[in-house]
């Protein structure tokens, strides 16, 4: 088996691999100004994605240019959230660097899609190809990969711990090697249960003051996974931006989410935001909680409720995810200022971070790779990946981590 790394490797953001220059594991680009994409745009012969992140799939719709039509296999809801996705990336950057295809491209996609569920296994250019419950989104796939002489495992983003929008990873097939994410292999995660109570203790305390909380939250899976919370601990709260169409969409994948009746439940407890009106200015005058994109405060309605609740020392932002470096959430969290729409703004505002990762920390990475001591284990996606790698040597395992564009063959 041969693997080609065209992005994702040594880094976090635009995934892809090229399996025996017929297969192509997911395309996704890295968000920055510009955006990078995969270092070359192959010509598979079928694509298979694992999930719908943008690092994953932020690029699939280039790969049908032309007279280019390769199916696209992935679970139905990542099939639902690639096309989310696409379409926004067209409303805010079409025509652009920002986004490499048209929205025939887009429209393409629909075509080709074909979807499968989990252990299911099907064909795709001469491989046979599994999905397994990754436990990162929903959706989320592990990729099990055969060509007759070699089984590659692919695990994509993964957790070893349930959440309450999805149950935790447990499928460890047979396999030769492993290309395994490495995002917080040196990072221990704070119990979720412990997590979850500093939040709402802090988001009840501020309420009970007098405050409003803007609570910013990627919209795939986050967004869920906060609006489960507060429905939890009854918790009354508003939920606007994109996150907003993705919890509705999830509803018609029950399969797909741990408990659809808890999903169910949390969507009927939280208000959704039109923005019309001046609806949103009149809400963040409230005494409330809002879940809103960004996660990283770089844009969408976030815009609005941050600038209007900054200046008062009772109210309070929580933010829920990882603030990559240069963004305005990590900025506020570093500097207690941001540039928000535009305009740098100091935040009087209490800022308070909180790990609701739905990646694995290093223990999980660990704990999954202990099935594969006898593997080839070729370390990828994430910051470390090297260092990491040597980590797994010093353990007695076969690791390296390939370069962006490095060709292996196993």
């Amino acid at each position: 088996m041969k693997l080609r790394f065209l992005g994702g490797a040594r880094e976090v953001g635009r995934s892809a691999i090229l399996v025996n220059d017929r297969l192509l594991l997911d395309y996704g680009m890295l968000t920055g100004n510009p955006p990078q994409f995969p270092v070359e745009t192959p010509d598979p012969e079928a694509v298979v994605v694992s999930h719908g992140h943008l690092d994953h799939v932020g690029a699939i719709p280039s790969l049908l240019s032309g007279d280019r039509r390769p199916p696209i296999h992935w679970t139905p809801p990542t099939r639902e959230l690639a096309l989310t996705l696409a379409r926004d990336t067209l409303k805010l950057h079409g025509g652009t660097y920002d986004c490499p295809f048209t929205e025939e491209e887009v429209r393409r996609v629909t075509e080709v899609s074909e979807t499968h569920g989990y252990r299911e296994s099907f064909e795709a250019a001469g491989h046979e190809v599994t999905f397994f419950n990754a436990g990162h989104i929903p959706g989320s796939a592990h990729v099990l990969i055969d060509d007759g002489e070699t089984r590659l495992f692919y695990t994509a983003d993964f957790h070893t711990e349930d959440q309450r929008l999805v149950s935790a990873s447990t499928a460890r097939p047979d396999a030769d090697v492993v290309v395994c994410e490495s995002t917080y292999s040196d990072v221990e995660h704070e119990p979720r249960e412990r997590i979850e109570e500093r939040f709402v203790d802090s988001i009840r305390t501020t309420v009970w003051e007098g405050g409003t909380v803007v609570v910013p939250a990627f919209a795939i899976g986050r967004t869920q996974e906060m609006l489960l919370v507060c429905a939890a601990h009854d918790i009354d709260c508003y939920v606007d931006g994109m996150g907003k169409r993705v919890t509705k969409m999830l509803r018609r994948h029950p399969a797909f989410v741990r408990d659809d009746e808890a999903l169910r439940r949390a969507k009927s407890n939280a208000r959704f935001v039109t923005g019309r009106d001046g609806q949103r200015k009149r809400i963040a005058d409230q005494n409330t909680v809002i879940v809103t994109t960004s996660g990283m405060l770089s844009g969408g309605p976030a815009m609005t409720y941050v600038p209007a609740i900054r200046s008062h020392p009772t109210n309070k932002i929580t933010l829920t995810g990882y603030q990559v470096e240069g963004t305005p959430g990590r900025d506020l969290l570093e500097t207690g200022s941001a540039e928000l729409d535009g305009r740098v703004m100091p935040v009087s505002a209490q800022v308070e971070w909180y790990d609701f990762s739905a990646h694995a920390d290093r223990d999980g990475v660990l704990d999954l790779l202990g099935a594969y001591r006898d593997s080839r284990v070729l370390v990828n996606h994430g910051d470390r990946c090297e260092a990491f790698a040597e980590e797994l040597v010093d353990a007695g395992y076969d690791a390296s981590a390939p370069a962006v564009g490095d060709e292996i063959t196993i």
